[in-house]
C-alpha cells in the first residue's frame, strides 16, 4: 500500500476554503480532513471526535511537552492542535490528509514534514471578500474591517506555498484543487504500486 500525502490547505476567511474542502473530500476517495485538538468548549451542534477533539487544557499542554503535535497555537486563549500520531496512522493506511491550518501553522508543519503539499486559496478581490464576509450577516463593520485587514496579512504569506488557487467561479477553483490531488496520485511512487501487476506483465520477457 502506498503512503498517503500530506496536504496543508490555509486561506483568509470567507475565502471559501471550507466549503471546497467539504465538497473535494466528499467527491474523492482516500481522503480525509484531520480533526484538531481543542481546549475550548464544544459548542451547539458540535461532536467530539468529528469537529474536533476537545481535550482539557492541562492534557494539551502535557501534549505539547512530549512534542506529540505537528502545529499548534494558541488562540483567544484556546489551544488548536493537530496530533502527529493520528496523522502519521492515517497516511500508513495510505490516505491522503488535508490540514485546514493558518500560515504559522503551515510553517511549522513543514519543519516536520518537509514533503508536505501546500496550497492556498485567496479571493477573486477585496471587494469581493468584503461582500463574502458582509453577506454572513454576523459582523458588524469594525469587526469586518479587522477581519478584512487579518485576511491581508495571512494573503502576504501566499508565496510560501506550492499552488495558489483563486476562488472566482465555485466549480472551477474545486476543479484546480481536484486536479491537484490527481496529479500526486499520479507520481511514480504512487503507480509504482498501484499498477503493479500491469508494469510486471509490460516488462516481462
Amino acid at each position: 500500500m502506498s503512503q498517503g500525502s500530506l496536504f496543508i490547505i490555509s486561506a483568509p476567511s470567507g475565502a471559501g476554503k471550507t466549503s471546497l474542502v467539504g465538497k473535494l473530500v466528499a467527491q474523492r476517495a482516500q481522503l480525509e480532513v484531520s480533526v484538531s485538538h481543542t481546549t475550548r468548549p464544544m459548542r451547539n451542534g458540535e461532536e467530539n471526535g468529528v469537529h474536533y477533539h476537545f481535550v482539557s487544557k492541562e492534557m494539551f499542554e502535557a501534549e505539547i511537552g512530549e512534542a506529540n503535535f505537528l502545529e499548534h497555537a494558541e488562540v483567544f486563549g484556546n489551544y488548536y492542535g493537530t496530533s502527529q500520531k493520528v496523522v502519521e496512522d492515517k497516511l500508513a493506511e495510505g490516505i491522503d490528509i488535508i490540514l485546514e491550518i493558518d500560515w504559522q501553522g503551515a510553517e511549522q508543519v513543514r519543519k516536520l514534514v518537509p514533503a508536505a503539499i501546500s496550497i492556498f486559496i485567496v479571493p477573486p478581490s477585496l471587494g469581493e471578500l468584503r461582500n463574502r464576509l458582509t453577506g454572513r450577516g454576523q459582523d458588524s463593520e469594525e469587526v469586518i474591517a479587522r477581519r478584512l485587514s487579518e485576511a491581508q496579512l495571512e494573503m502576504s504569506h501566499y508565496c510560501e506555498f506550492d499552488y495558489l488557487v483563486v476562488n472566482d467561479d465555485f466549480d472551477t477553483a474545486l476543479s484546480q484543487l481536484d486536479a491537484i490531488f490527481e496529479a500526486n496520485r499520479l507520481k511514480i511512487d504512487y503507480q509504482k504500486e498501484a499498477q503493479q501487476t500491469l508494469l510486471t506483465d509490460l516488462l516481462n520477457k
